[in-house]
């Protein structure tokens, strides 16, 4: 079983998904990633998560991002529960799960909780940039549901923060104030965010949000 870490190439793989073979990084093209697990097909919590995922896909791809959901079932499960998804969360399934009956993508991504059994996944999540690497991580126990607001948050800061020398403080939101990197200097400061900047501590500064590159 792997060990993955941030920073790490994204393994990339074939896979029959709901949508018929995939290749993972043909999907994700260019642009943005997110991968997460479920532990089986029709089960409670998994249902609302593939509900709410699917309302958010206008969401994802204003953020260039595409996302694709694994579970141990098979192909044609898949497709049965989709249709209860779309019934019970008012919504249309719009993006692959895959079928990873053989475990295969859930071993190459660490998803499997030997601890409950050695077949189970855990609801992993992976976020991948545009160079495939891996840029964000989550595990979540079964019981709980994910935050996909914050998965949207998340992705705003990671692509504000991988072309500008800033970092976002606690709860920020997109269009909120951001940390200056220390590594910049007062006077690179002055230059690079015309905005203007607030020093609360030498460590401590505030810039407004910078222009998108």
């Amino acid at each position: 079983m792997s060990c993955l870490k941030l920073g790490d190439k994204a393994p990339d793989f074939d896979a029959e998904t709901s949508e018929g073979k995939i290749n993972f990084y043909d999907y994700l093209g260019d642009g943005w990633g997110v991968l997460f697990s479920h532990p089986a097909d029709f089960t409670p919590v998994c249902t609302t998560e593939l509900g709410a995922v699917a309302k958010y896909k206008d969401e994802f791809a204003k953020r260039n991002t595409k996302v694709m959901a694994l579970s141990v079932d098979d192909a044609e499960s898949h497709k049965k529960w989709i249709k209860d998804i779309n019934e019970t969360q008012d919504t249309q399934v719009n993006f692959p799960i895959i079928a990873d009956e053989d475990r295969k993508v859930s071993e190459l991504y660490d998803m499997l909780h030997p601890k409950v059994d050695d077949t189970f996944t855990v609801r992993s999540v992976y976020v991948i940039g545009p160079d495939k690497t891996i840029k964000l991580m989550i595990t979540y126990p079964a019981s709980t549901g994910r935050n996909f607001e914050e998965l949207l948050r998340v992705i705003d800061s990671l692509q504000l923060t991988a072309y500008q020398k800033v970092a976002t403080p606690a709860d920020w939101k997109k269009g909120e104030d951001v940390v200056i990197s220390p590594s910049v200097s007062n006077e690179e400061a002055k230059k690079m965010f015309p905005k203007g900047f607030k020093e609360i501590r030498p460590y401590l500064r505030m810039t407004p949000q910078p222009d998108s590159k």
